[in-house]
């Protein structure tokens, strides 16, 4: 396992570049909808954000793309009267650092740097809650600390290998023409808006999803982990995908929540719903018929009820 490097450390805002700041303080359009405290640390000479709310056990929200923290906004409200509500921005997400160096956005970088935020923190008896390329970056970061992980709360989302990627998503592979649809139009953030959803979002919801992603420099994670499907061993993050994949097995006897949206078309049932199943064969599940991806934007209200059913049993 790969090992972190020494500069890893919280921050406080002074320590924060101005840019930075500024652009964590500008929430026009999703004000009310984001009101969280920023919070920041350092990991491997990178500056990342992440929310830290309420108090009690802790529950850790690990996003997917092209979302962020914002995603989570609706369960951090409602959960963190109860429990410790942490939601990451991955590195060149949400409102952390964007270096262009593309070699940072591996998979196992993302795994390393949400370990280094559970580290900082000392985060223990965790409820990992996961969506989209989540489920394996927080998967792995279990993997890797298992004795911090205590149940999960899985949507839409994989932790093992497939080959069943989407057309539509293959698309944005093709060399060139991908990186100028998905950094040069924002069409993969932006098409996520509707394909992602079986609902229409409202104008703030809109707004907050992709309001991080607003140039070119800043939608290079986007892509980039769109880059980083591993479909074959050749590929630089199928190592990393395989020992995400053997690490569950640890899990089989813990409690497991399945949420998912069963109009997704990305992660469906078919292909990731049932694998899950099989790999937890005692976990709960909420299948919502008329969710897509998003499941947290089309069914909020179940997706909490059942949260907190789970969290409470």
């Amino acid at each position: 396992m790969p090992s972190l490097k020494p500069m890893t450390r919280l921050l406080v805002p002074e320590q924060i570049a101005p840019e930075l700041r500024q652009r964590a303080d500008q929430r026009a359009g999703f004000e009310d909808e984001y009101p969280f405290e920023s919070n920041w640390f350092e990991v491997d000479g990178r500056t990342l954000h992440y929310v830290d709310e309420g108090h009690g056990p802790v529950l850790l929200m690990v996003h997917g793309n092209p979302t962020w923290s914002f995603a989570w906004r609706k369960l951090v409200t409602d959960l963190s009267r109860d429990f410790r509500v942490i939601a990451i921005d991955h590195l060149g997400c949400g409102f952390s650092e964007k270096p262009q160096d593309r070699d940072v956005y591996t998979l196992d970088g993302h795994i390393r740097r949400l370990m280094a935020l559970v580290s900082l923190l000392d985060l223990q008896q965790i409820t990992l809650f996961a969506h989209d390329w989540g489920g394996a970056i927080g998967m792995g970061c279990a993997g890797r600390t298992a004795e911090r992980f205590q149940q999960f709360v899985l949507m839409n989302t994989g932790a093992f290998r497939s080959q069943a990627i989407p057309f539509r998503i293959s698309l944005c592979r093709i060399p060139f023409l991908g990186k100028l649809g998905d950094r040069g139009l924002n069409l993969f953030a932006r098409a996520a808006l509707t394909m992602a959803v079986e609902k229409p979002l409202s104008a703030a919801a809109r707004t907050g999803l992709i309001a991080p992603y607003d140039s070119w420099a800043h939608r290079i994670a986007v892509h980039e982990f769109v880059q980083d499907i591993p479909l074959g061993p050749a590929h630089r993050s199928y190592a990393t995908l395989t020992e995400v994949e053997n690490s569950l097995k640890q899990f089989r006897d813990h409690r497991v929540q399945l949420i998912w949206g069963m109009k997704d078309w990305c992660f469906t049932p078919t292909d990731f719903l049932s694998e899950f199943r099989r790999r937890f064969p005692a976990a709960h599940t909420l299948e919502i018929p008329d969710a897509g991806h998003y499941v947290f934007e089309d069914a909020p209200d179940a997706v909490l009820r059942q949260s907190r059913s789970f969290l409470e049993r």
